[in-house]
């Protein structure tokens, strides 16, 4: 594979690289560089962790070598539950992303090494390299009450700035959720003698009811788990926000991020008096469709429905 085509695979479904130049000159210095994302272990394993995880994938693909990193410290940090349960849902978390399409992923548990006393010096220089506003910018998108903010979620991204260099990371990938923190680490990580990441950052998944604001694992009307059986997923569906002619929704998002990565065509079964049935063989195809008013709301969610139905079926046995 050439270095376009490794480049094609890095920036598919992307909002951007940062930056695209830094990542083609490691990509021809490096044989297999390494990439991660983070997950917090809480709550379900959700269609917002598989953009990431399908991003993974493709970044394997083009020669990264893949961490997962099970932050448990983390999720304890920004009190998403007691060790116990954090520590349960890593076994869990660990066993789903085997069956996300990533194909030699290497997890690693945050407070294996967090632990260690380097990683703890390295924490307070960035904590005086920092100001108390720059850190609380950068957490905004992570603690879902600012305004009652413990100390310890603003420790949080420094913490997520100081893995990059202690995973011994090049390029970090996550939703663009975490910007601000990515941008932070670009000017704080040389004060621990780490050199400038670079960062592939993929789109958010709306809600299912409400365009515009992010799927949430705290909705559970509106997540998508990746164990929902097929009952879960038609309720869930089919209730979804979708006007006719408008792709702006999280059906066409899930179509887009989650289900033309994983199919080579996607078919819709129509009686013949609405123009009987319809392949398209990728995402343009179908937007076009759509957005021409060709293609009924119903029709893509009974689609979507089916499609995620068969991606998701290896996912949830891991469960059982």
């Amino acid at each position: 594979m050439d270095l376009e085509e490794k480049m094609q695979w890095i920036e598919k479904n992307t909002v951007e690289l940062v930056k695209r130049e830094e990542i083609e000159k490691l990509l021809k210095e490096k044989k297999h560089p390494v990439t991660y994302c983070g997950y917090e272990p809480s709550g379900e394993v959700h269609l917002g962790h598989m953009v990431t995880a399908t991003k993974l994938a493709e970044m394997e693909k083009a020669g990264f070598k893949v961490k997962i990193l099970l932050a448990d410290w983390h999720a304890l940090l920004n009190k998403k539950g007691s060790e116990e349960t954090i520590l349960e849902n890593v076994k869990l978390w660990k066993k789903a992303f085997k069956k996300l399409g990533i194909k030699e992923p290497e997890f690693v548990l945050g407070s294996d090494f967090q632990k260690k006393q380097e990683y703890f010096e390295d924490l307070l220089t960035l904590s005086l390299n920092t100001t108390i506003n720059r850190g609380l910018r950068s957490m905004q998108e992570i603690a879902r009450d600012i305004e009652n903010a413990s100390i310890s979620q603003a420790i949080y991204p420094l913490m997520q700035i100081n893995d990059i260099k202690h995973l011994k990371i090049d390029v970090a990938q996550s939703g663009i959720e975490q910007r601000k923190i990515h941008m932070l680490a670009r000017e704080l990580l040389e004060k621990i003698n780490y050199k400038k990441p670079s960062f592939v950052h993929t789109p958010l998944i709306d809600s299912m009811l409400k365009p515009g604001t992010k799927m949430s694992s705290s909705d559970a009307f509106t997540l998508i788990s990746v164990r929902d059986s097929e009952e879960e997923l038609k309720k869930k569906i089919s209730k979804a926000f979708c006007v006719e002619g408008d792709s702006k929704n999280a059906l066409m998002q899930i179509m887009k991020l989650i289900v033309f990565p994983r199919k080579k065509s996607v078919g819709i079964s129509r009686p013949e008096k609405f123009g009987g049935n319809i392949k398209f063989n990728s995402f343009i195809e179908l937007e076009k469709v759509f957005t021409e008013k060709k293609l009924h709301p119903m029709d893509l969610k009974n689609s979507l429905t089916k499609e995620l139905n068969e991606i998701l079926e290896p996912v949830r046995k891991v469960f059982v």
